[in-house]
């Protein structure tokens, strides 16, 4: 095989298609696996939301670990107290996700709240704002934003009940769209042969 360059849009896009046809297989069992773990993640919403909330505990406390080390190790490096400060809130935020992952769920929950309420008036100004140049198409911004509002704010009336359901569905839903984008391109990688 000749060497690629990187100059050669053909060329880049022909070597990523023999790369997804090579592995197209194992494309397609990712695909099988995440669409099964995103089904049961909606049928057991408080399950997947359990176990979102135990995986971001021990983000944070390996990151917090992580932290501890890289800040003592460089101790006289400006910016030592930050690092230690990061260290230990990364360190504190896994602890306390891990021990009581039912409260975690919920500041997750209220995380998520923060993310749509941001989300959704940012897609709603951004409508706004191009409506003249996106005639016809901006609309569609505009209802995604007051989606995500809305999700927003069924998510947070409902608290703290909705902390038991609302991870684990959002979680399900991803995987089940990832799943299927990965089925889907396997399934057209192998026709393609």
């Amino acid at each position: 095989m000749s060497p690629l360059n990187p100059l050669d849009p053909d060329g880049v896009r022909n070597a990523v298609a023999a790369a997804i046809r090579d592995h197209s297989t194992f494309i397609l069992v990712e695909g099988i696996i995440l669409l099964i773990l995103g089904a049961l993640a909606i049928l057991l919403p408080p399950f997947a939301t359990i176990a979102v909330t135990i995986l971001f505990g021990w983000l944070f406390l390996v990151s917090g670990f992580v932290g501890w080390m890289t800040t003592f190790a460089a101790r006289g490096m400006p910016g030592f107290w930050w690092a230690l400060l990061s260290a230990v809130l990364a360190t504190a935020a896994g602890l306390i996700l891990l021990l009581q992952p039912a409260t975690g769920a919920i500041s997750l929950t209220l995380l998520l709240v923060v993310f749509f309420i941001t989300e959704g008036f940012a897609s709603i100004a951004y409508a706004l704002e191009h409506r003249n140049i996106l005639a016809g198409k901006w609309e569609w911004m505009l209802l995604s934003g007051v989606i995500d509002v809305l999700l927003a704010a069924i998510i947070l009336i409902g608290l703290p009940g909705t902390a038991a359901w609302a991870l684990g569905i959002l979680v399900g839903v991803n995987l089940i769209f990832g799943g299927a984008a990965l089925i889907a391109m396997a399934l057209a990688a192998k026709h393609a042969r």
